[in-house]
């Protein structure tokens, strides 16, 4: 049996509700799908969980959906921050995507002093996560911010997240073997940092690692592209350190691949 549609909504979600989808949505549910009043959808919003509902009316850049019971409690995803040098536009919708079905919390572009690539649509990567979250059957949709300058957001770092940074030079311990190496048994609040195509100027790499939340980590000995980068990073960290250990209920073997 083919899944049920999926849409991530802002509205609050309870049994009884109805709520609007957007005009892309009812877009998608008409046009593309072809679906009428009366079929089956699925609703989440980050906060109430995952619930089954209705197509209770449709039309031309509209669509109702009735609420009608919950299917699954709120989780959540774990905390893991991607920040990354910005790419170029489809390789930047295909690093957004992969990031949110791994599991990222929140995505940010940086600007560093080599990033090519400086204009960056905002509500087309927040698009694209949602779309991923939506197919993945998460149950949120990670936070997607607006291209920032690498050094604001060091000024700005919280200081019970640790960044671990992906270093081309220098001594720098794989990244298993740093999470392996943490001593808090409950570890710390995380986020990985990827450089631009070229890599961080040697000025940005030393001042990084004068930094006292900052860990320096390798990818290994090939010379990776930045989206190659920012995958296997965050693979490394599921493995070790996120939640890859657990399935969704309902789940009945199968890698949940499409």
């Amino acid at each position: 049996m083919a899944s049920a549609t999926r849409l991530f909504v802002e509205q609050d979600l309870n049994a009884g509700a109805v709520v609007g989808a957007s005009a892309d949505q009812a877009h998608y549910l008409r046009s593309v799908l072809r679906m009428k009043g009366g079929e089956p959808v699925l609703l989440f919003n980050g906060r109430d969980g995952e619930w089954s509902a209705r197509i209770d009316g449709l039309g031309k850049g509209w669509a109702s959906l009735k609420v009608l019971e919950k299917r699954r409690d709120q989780t959540a995803s774990p905390d893991l921050w991607l920040l990354f040098a910005p790419i170029k536009r489809a390789r930047h919708d295909f690093l957004i995507q992969k990031a949110t079905e791994l599991g990222c919390a929140r995505i940010s572009p940086v600007l560093t002093r080599r990033t090519q690539v400086e204009r960056v649509k905002d509500e087309r990567l927040r698009a694209n996560a949602i779309e991923a979250a939506e197919q993945c059957e998460r149950l949120e949709a990670p936070q997607v911010d607006a291209p920032r300058k690498l050094q604001d957001w060091l000024d700005a770092w919280p200081a019970d997240r640790r960044l671990l940074v992906a270093a081309e030079s220098g001594d720098a311990p794989p990244l298993a073997e740093a999470l392996a190496a943490e001593p808090d048994p409950d570890r710390p609040r995380w986020a990985l940092l990827i450089g631009p195509e070229g890599g961080f100027a040697q000025d940005e790499l030393e001042s990084l690692r004068q930094l006292a939340f900052v860990t320096p980590v390798g990818l290994g000995p090939r010379v990776l592209r930045a989206e190659t980068a920012a995958l296997a990073a965050i693979a490394v960290w599921q493995s070790a350190a996120g939640d890859w250990g657990s399935r969704p209920p309902g789940r009945n073997g199968g890698s949940g691949a499409e």
